[in-house]
């Protein structure tokens, strides 16, 4: 991850700019000690980043609201410090200007571009951790007329697919750095040809965070046209036979298993596994069935009442435990003399969601952005709301 390792810490007189890179207010933790995090703009993207102080006085970024691509974060990081005087000792930070093939295209998407504008003019494919994009980049060529939504949360893999899709001219990806266990709940029904999940991590010793599960195969169900498939393949045996145990829960269910079939494209996972000679499995759900579109209501708006005396204290003493999921303070922070910020963690159990929320001047709100609008986490706000203003 890019990094700064400072001779000094410097801190800024807020809101100031650097060049095109705005630096908007500074949240401290409850031990000014130990750093602090510095929301940042910069071309409309605002995320945060973060001073730790140790051994090393380290300026890096916040893992929950890190942009993409990487240059928005190198270019913040030497921004803030060059405005603050602060030495560098070291970094692994480059001052390469963006990359042009970065700068041309517009298939990086937001989770709130789908949540609110979802694509459904056509047919819609979804690759789950597409890696090196081979298979994402062949099936867009191959089929111009549906959209494919690539999803993955490795960095350097998203910039290399976006660099590929500006060279090949393809106008039918989007991508979205996000977790597909989270992203499904946003597609509207009956919409999905087909979902991909091509080697996946198999997470033998902590299978509760496979991609593969009792929930994600139902949302999966419903986002699925008639017809449509979902598609696992794994080198993983583990994970093959933990597939076929999750597509037999459903009363009524359709799927097939073939071992060692040939694809059109690979990628250099399976190139190795292949001469290694292991063995590849596929195991496809189909779908037969319509849904129903999801019913989701509400928003993310706070109470104008009067914020209760020592909230924050109270809120972090405590994990919100419901049947929908739970709601927990990670950090808390201060800003300035009066306002203070909370991280928190939200929502369902098997997806949570990290965010964070500014409490000042008698308000509250979320920041940068709003947390997503699944059920869980209008759930869990609706109870935030409540406790914040007592």
């Amino acid at each position: 991850m890019p990094h700064l390792n400072l001779e000094s810490f410097n801190p800024l007189t807020f809101p100031t700019r650097c060049g095109e890179v705005e630096f908007l207010f500074q949240a401290n933790y409850r031990n000014p000690e130990e750093g602090a995090l510095i929301a940042t703009r910069y071309k409309e993207r605002e995320f945060f980043l973060v001073y730790k102080n140790g051994s090393k006085k380290l300026l890096k970024s916040d893992k929950i609201t890190r942009p993409s691509p990487n240059f928005i974060l190198k270019h913040a990081l030497l921004a803030y410090a060059e405005c603050s005087n602060s030495p560098i000792l070291d970094s692994n930070v480059d001052n390469a200007p963006e990359n042009t093939h970065l700068k041309t295209h517009d298939a990086l998407k937001s989770i709130s571009y789908f949540a609110n504008h979802f694509p459904r003019d056509k047919e819609v494919r979804i690759e789950v951790g597409f890696g090196s994009a081979r298979h994402l980049l062949h099936q867009a060529a191959a089929n111009p007329d549906v959209l494919f939504i690539g999803l993955e949360i490795h960095k350097p893999s998203i910039e290399q697919a976006l660099k590929q899709i500006v060279i090949q001219n393809l106008t039918n990806i989007m991508i979205l750095d996000y977790d597909a266990r989270l992203f499904l709940e946003f597609v509207p029904s009956n919409i999905v040809g087909k979902i991909y999940v091509h080697f996946p991590v198999p997470w033998d010793k902590k299978p509760h965070r496979r991609v593969i599960s009792e929930a994600f195969l139902k949302e999966s169900e419903r986002a699925l046209r008639i017809g449509g498939t979902l598609e696992l393949r794994t080198d993983s045996e583990n994970y093959y036979r933990f597939a076929l145990e999750t597509f037999s829960l459903p009363a009524i269910s359709r799927f097939d298993v073939r071992k060692n079939q040939e694809i059109a494209i690979v990628s250099k996972y399976e190139d190795r596994w292949k001469r290694q000679e292991k063995n590849i499995y596929d195991v496809t759900f189909t779908c037969e069935s319509e849904s129903p579109e999801p019913d989701t209501i509400g928003d993310f708006s706070f109470s104008t009442a009067p914020i209760a005396p020592n909230i924050i204290d109270r809120l972090s003493k405590e994990t919100y435990k419901r049947d929908w999921g739970f709601l927990h303070v990670e950090r808390t922070f201060t800003i300035g003399e009066e306002g203070s910020m909370i991280r928190l963690a939200m929502g369902s159990f098997d997806r949570p969601e990290s965010t964070y929320v500014v409490i000042e001047n008698n308000s509250a709100y979320y920041y940068p952005s709003l947390p997503v609008r699944s059920s869980a986490n209008l759930k869990a706000h609706i109870l935030l709301n409540e406790l914040i203003h007592g």
